[in-house]
């Protein structure tokens, strides 16, 4: 994978170079093809795996335009987190450009709710970007937990290092379904109901790291939006499909 420079306007685009020049995937909500343990984006029948670790480093460092050449459909999933790409954006260096940056704005208070999942994700009008977040696992490993985001926390160390995670339970059927094929001990917490342990002996870095990579995901998946995003985002339970649908449901009734 190579990120690229782009000029102003540009947003962040996905190019499949292993099929041509123009396999170009545009990241924005519209795209959005699939919602199964990731986010999937296609377009123009071009697609794109798990891209959200990466578009959630890239919005909170403040790149609002980059091109990501990819040889494949899958963002390498690393050590299933976001914080290799946050090392390596930071060692390569950002530019300042020329045109000023542009928001979506959330207008008014609005709610988006899962009947089937008992999910829910509301916005109201904030003049930075706030995100309160609660999962709420029948698990004794995790249970309730919750991780916020605004401007004073840093996103380098409090929330990209936050790793992936699943059950044990879920292995054997993720697996038949051609999921996590990628999966290891070394890119994720496998967390052990059983036995109330961790999977290889690993102990989270957070108390609370499941909500954090939670609010990892919920971060990139609302940089979909194309644009960054001015309010306050407060989130139950959320997933990749309940962030993606509440996202294409505040744009489409002008809330952002």
């Amino acid at each position: 994978m190579q990120i690229l420079p782009a000029t102003e306007d540009y947003g962040i685009v996905f190019q499949r170079a292993d099929l041509s020049d123009n396999a170009l995937v545009h990241a924005v909500v519209e795209n959005v093809a699939k919602t199964r343990r990731s986010t999937a984006l296609a377009e123009n029948g071009v697609q794109i795996r798990t891209p959200e670790h990466l578009l959630a480093a890239l919005r909170c460092l403040g790149v609002d335009n980059a091109l990501i050449r990819l040889n494949a459909e899958e963002v390498p999933i690393l050590d299933g987190s976001a914080l290799p790409f946050v090392h390596a954006l930071r060692e390569c260096g950002l530019n300042e450009q020329r045109e000023d940056r542009r928001y979506r704005v959330v207008r008014r208070h609005a709610e988006y709710h899962d009947p089937h999942s008992g999910s829910w994700i509301t916005v109201d009008p904030c003049s930075d970007l706030i995100v309160d977040l609660t999962i709420d696992f029948k698990s004794g490993m995790i249970g309730r937990q919750k991780a916020c985001y605004d401007t004073t926390v840093d996103f380098a160390t409090q929330i990209a290092p936050a790793r992936t995670f699943c059950f044990y339970r879920e292995i054997f059927m993720l697996r038949l379904l051609g999921l996590i094929r990628g999966g290891s001990l070394d890119n994720a917490l496998v967390i052990d109901d059983r036995k109330n342990c961790f999977a290889g002996g690993k102990t989270p870095l957070f108390d609370n790291e499941p909500a954090r990579h939670k609010l990892l995901d919920l971060l990139g998946d609302l940089t979909l939006a194309g644009l960054p995003i001015q309010g306050r985002v407060t989130a139950y339970k959320p997933g990749h499909k309940t962030n993606t649908q509440a996202l294409k449901q505040f744009i489409a009734d002008a809330v952002l």
